[in-house]
């Protein structure tokens, strides 16, 4: 069993910050990368960046210059640092780990649960 658990959703005004964080857990052998995604109602869920085992980072251009996503290998943990939000950034953010678990040997994704992001004034 794999589990992420996500935290540092939450309301904040326009042009302010928040950091999620998210800890994956339970028999994993090995993460190849993790990210966020993010869906807005009534729209698709899509990625907003990713971070590689070696460092390797991608963005939404609608986040690049903003948002950084960072990640410590060691506790399982991938964090994003989201500065200067917009209300175009309200939506539920998900965690993604692509990893191997050591039962199964299987290489899957693996989503949290999701944490609300609200921007508003």
């Amino acid at each position: 069993q794999v589990q992420l658990v996500e935290s540092g959703g939450g309301f904040v005004q326009p042009g302010g910050s928040l950091r999620l964080s998210c800890a994956a857990s339970g028999s994993i052998l090995s993460i190849y990368a993790m990210g966020w995604y993010r869906q807005a109602p009534g729209k698709q869920r899509k990625l907003v960046a990713r971070i590689t085992s070696s460092g390797t980072t991608n963005y939404a251009d609608s986040v690049k210059g903003r948002f950084t996503i960072s990640r410590d290998n060691a506790k399982n943990t991938v964090y994003l640092q989201m500065n200067s939000l917009k209300p175009e950034d309200t939506a539920v953010y998900y965690c993604n780990a692509d990893l191997t678990t050591a039962t199964t040997r299987r290489r899957n994704d693996y989503w949290g649960q999701g944490t609300q992001v609200t921007v508003s004034s």
